[in-house]
């Protein structure tokens, strides 16, 4: 008996030592086992995104900024009663009780997204509950202040902050900053206890983008188009404005457009950068090109006589007529040719030079190749190998044959415009670097001259022919009190779903620059089916004009006095007498002064110019109370005021406020709500 109770108390002395020196090991010796779930129940891995750059326009006003959001996830392996929780978070998260449960269901899960991007009112009342297994992770949110404004060009981000389209894609490395994965501890709720103040000490900003785009001549544009379409009942519009002297972007648009607060559940359609990303054959406007590459080549002067056939013209098998059926022309100078717009004049022109230097001269300007433009998705266009069947050499000359990106066109234009150099398009003014505040500049980047300053001269007085000459096609795009150079154009619609083309389909479009004299703003306009009308002269020519007219006027640039634009010369019975009016164009041109800049007059909308005051020193802040972001940018738009948007909404505080003296640097901040 005695010994049986020594072996049971030494068994026991033995055990307790055994538990004894586990404890001691487990105590005082590291084990990699234990010290991995010792992390994985007391921490977690958490990922900080760095607030995302600024986006701005030439003048600093945002188009692009980050707001603080909160993303509701859940840990479901401590998470109780979920079923309950389910019913209890699908009122307040707009989702079924059905659809959450199914992704907390699983116990032995630790980690799943609830809700990204929440509001701060829902995220109040959900951490009022104090459910443990809830929990909430502070993001950055992308607002883009004025909605619909450059939309397509400034793009916009997927759920996980990453770009997807635009600007936002194209220098989403630049935005985004660093992101930081770090471990942080978890309370007995299983939240991450992140310190305040790491997600901004240790993650500096992205960088930010100042754009070239003014965005008062940015909303101009987008209005005129949204009208055109109306007007027109036209499927789209889209416009581009170049700095006709660097190739600057200015404004581009494509209408209908969008709404990128909402681009996710926006059609791809509309959120396309057409004047980009869409490529089509532009008609006559492509003569100025033919034209200008005839000149350059040494095969035409603009005196240079072509006879025109009355009308009809057999290239092999086909039959060139004029654009409509009463034009019958006989001799016509290669100026008369473009003012006119013939078919015909054009083709015997591109004959004379032949394809092999056609074809090089247009790839000269830009066309058939991406320009090199700092945004995604460019399309080249398209300039058919060689060699050319006749009738294919014919309709290049007049713009079928040939597809073209409508800032393809406007950046052949400004060549014209700047004195023969073709420049690398760009929209990006600079990058201002966050951590150290410098600030990298983009420079202008010419590429190739493409015609002499003397060839580039006669090429300006003859598209001001386009529009001064009786029998010019550009008339409407005239702006009282300015020289305008252009041309129109009208082009069937390529058939997308096979060969030949649309009936009675048309793209309309202007090109242009003003003043002609001394080129400031290249305009490109193009109008696609429009139903009611659909000649360029009728239907794009006019945007133009009114948008051209917004922006000379905004700029400063004094009109002229007795200048061409307000003067008609009248069609000549014989092509003697518009060979001497269209000299004498010519050489007002070269004479004409560049014209003066005076200091930039308010402006609401093109049609308004002349109904509005200029802001001076020592006026009164705006009463901008209860307007929405598009509503203050409207009422401000050309007052040189400096407006910071906070928030979403409507305004509801002004700082300072409305009716208080005009601070000294005309800055304004509005709280939106």
């Amino acid at each position: 008996m005695k010994s049986r109770i020594v072996f049971i108390f030494v068994g026991i002395l033995v055990l307790w030592s055994m538990l004894a020196m586990r404890a001691a090991y487990l105590q005082f010796l590291p084990n990699d086992r234990l010290n991995s779930l010792q992390s994985r129940q007391f921490q977690t891995k958490v990922t900080l995104q760095a607030r995302r750059g600024a986006i701005v326009d030439r003048n600093g006003r945002d188009l692009a900024m980050s707001a603080t959001a909160y993303s509701l996830y859940a840990d479901p392996k401590i998470l109780e009663n979920r079923k309950v929780v389910a019913k209890k978070l699908a009122k307040v998260l707009n989702q079924s009780p059905e659809s959450i449960y199914a992704k907390i269901k699983d116990g032995s899960r630790r980690f799943v997204w609830l809700q990204r991007m929440l509001e701060q009112d829902k995220a109040d009342e959900i951490k009022s509950w104090d459910i443990r297994g809830l929990s909430f992770v502070e993001e950055w949110r992308r607002v883009y202040p004025n909605e619909t404004l450059l939309a397509q060009t400034i793009g916009f981000l997927g759920i996980e902050g990453q770009g997807l389209e635009g600007l936002e894609l194209g220098f989403d490395q630049a935005l985004r900053g660093n992101q930081k994965k770090v471990m942080v501890k978890r309370d007995a709720r299983g939240r991450p206890l992140i310190n305040d103040g790491l997600m901004f000490i240790e993650n500096p900003d992205g960088n930010e983008l100042r754009l070239t785009v003014d965005s008062d001549l940015q909303y101009t544009l987008e209005s005129e188009l949204a009208n055109a379409v109306s007007t027109f009942d036209a499927d789209h519009a889209v416009g581009v404005v170049l700095d006709a002297k660097t190739s600057a972007v200015l404004a581009m648009a494509s209408a209908p457009t969008f709404d990128v607060n909402k681009a996710q559940k926006t059609a791809a359609e509309f959120r396309r950068n057409k004047a980009v990303t869409d490529s089509f054959e532009p008609g006559s406007t492509m003569k100025t090109l033919v034209i200008a590459s005839a000149l350059r080549d040494g095969s035409i002067q603009p005196n240079t006589k072509f006879f025109c056939e009355n009308g009809a013209f057999r290239v092999g098998d086909k039959v060139i007529k004029e654009a409509e059926a009463h034009e019958k022309f006989g001799d016509l100078t290669a100026a008369e040719i473009l003012a006119v717009s013939s078919n015909i004049g054009t083709t015997k022109i591109a004959f004379k030079m032949g394809q092999e230097h056609l074809r090089q001269g247009l790839l000269d300007f830009g066309f058939g190749q991406k320009m090199g433009l700092d945004l995604p998705g460019e399309a080249r266009g398209m300039v058919q190998a060689l060699p050319w069947r006749p009738h294919l050499l014919s309709n290049i000359s007049f713009g079928h044959g040939i597809s073209a990106t409508p800032l393809q066109m406007a950046n052949a234009y400004a060549a014209i415009a700047n004195g023969g150099v073709l420049n690398t398009p760009y929209i990006v003014q600079s990058v201002r670097d966050y951590d150290t505040g410098e600030i990298t500049e983009t420079k202008v980047k010419p590429i190739r001259r493409v015609l002499t300053p003397e060839q580039a001269a006669q090429m300006r007085a003859m598209l001001l022919g386009v529009t001064t000459l009786k029998i010019g096609s550009g008339a409407n795009a005239r702006v009282e009190g300015f020289m305008v150079a252009g041309k129109t154009g009208t082009a069937q619609k390529v058939n997308p779903n096979g060969r030949g083309y649309l009936r009675g389909a048309y793209v309309s479009s202007f090109a242009g620059f003003i003043p002609a004299n001394d080129p400031k703003f290249v305009i490109y306009i193009a109008v696609d089916s429009p139903k009611k009308g659909y000649y360029g002269a009728k239907v794009a020519a006019p945007v133009f004009a009114r948008v051209a007219s917004y922006a000379v006027r905004k700029e400063g640039i004094a009109p002229l006095q007795n200048n061409l634009a307000d003067q008609t010369i009248p069609a000549p019975v014989k092509a003697a007498k518009l060979a001497i009016a269209q000299k004498r164009a010519i050489a007002k041109v070269e004479a004409m002064p560049a014209v003066p800049s005076s200091p930039a007059k308010a402006v609401l909308t093109a049609q308004e110019l002349d109904k509005v005051t200029e802001v001076k020193p020592g006026e009164t802040v705006p009463d901008l109370m209860k307007l929405s972001t598009r509503e203050v940018l409207r009422r401000i738009s050309g007052q040189d005021l400096k407006v910071k948007f906070v928030g979403q909404g409507m305004v509801t505080e002004m700082s300072p406020a409305a009716g208080s003296p005009l601070p000294e640097d005309k800055s304004i901040t509005v709280i939106l709500k």
